[in-house]
C-alpha cells in the first residue's frame, strides 16, 4: 500500500490503483476472478469504489502477492471468511499488515540516512 486511503465517498480506479500499487488491468481482471469485488458504477459508466471495497482489493492482494495463494485458493478464502463472518476481521488484519510493512520500509530508509556514512541531501 503505497499511502493511507483518504476519507472520500467514491473513489475512481486509477485512485484506488495509486492508493494500493496495482495497474488498472490488474484490479480490472481481479473483479473478474472475485466476485466479492465488484464496484458500482456512475452515471458515465466508471467504476467508483468505496473504502470497504479498497479494503476488500488490500486483503485479495494480501492473499495473492504475500500469503501465495493462488487465484483460485484466494477465491475460496474469501468466500470461507465471507461464510464465517471474518471478512471485515480479515480486511482490517490486511491493511494493518500492509501499514506495518510501509512503516518499516520508510523506518529502514530513515535508518540509512541516519547511519554514519549515510546518504545526504
Amino acid at each position: 500500500m503505497s499511502r493511507p486511503i483518504a476519507h472520500k465517498e467514491y473513489y475512481s480506479i486509477s485512485e484506488v490503483c495509486d492508493l494500493v500499487g496495482l495497474k488498472p488491468h490488474v484490479l480490472r481482471y481481479w473483479e473478474s476472478q472475485f466476485p466479492v469485488l465488484n464496484p458500482s458504477k456512475n452515471r458515465s459508466g466508471n467504476r467508483v469504489y468505496q473504502r470497504k471495497e479498497i479494503k476488500l482489493v488490500l486483503l485479495v492482494q494480501h492473499l495473492l502477492y504475500k500469503e501465495k495463494y493462488t487465484i483460485e485458493g484466494a477465491r475460496q478464502r474469501l468466500e470461507q471468511l465471507r461464510r464465517g463472518g471474518e471478512l471485515t476481521q480479515a480486511t482490517s488484519a490486511a491493511q494493518d499488515s500492509e501499514m506495518r510493512a510501509l512503516l518499516r520500509d520508510e523506518l529502514q530508509q530513515l535508518l540509512q540516512v541516519l547511519a554514519p556514512g549515510g546518504r545526504s541531501s
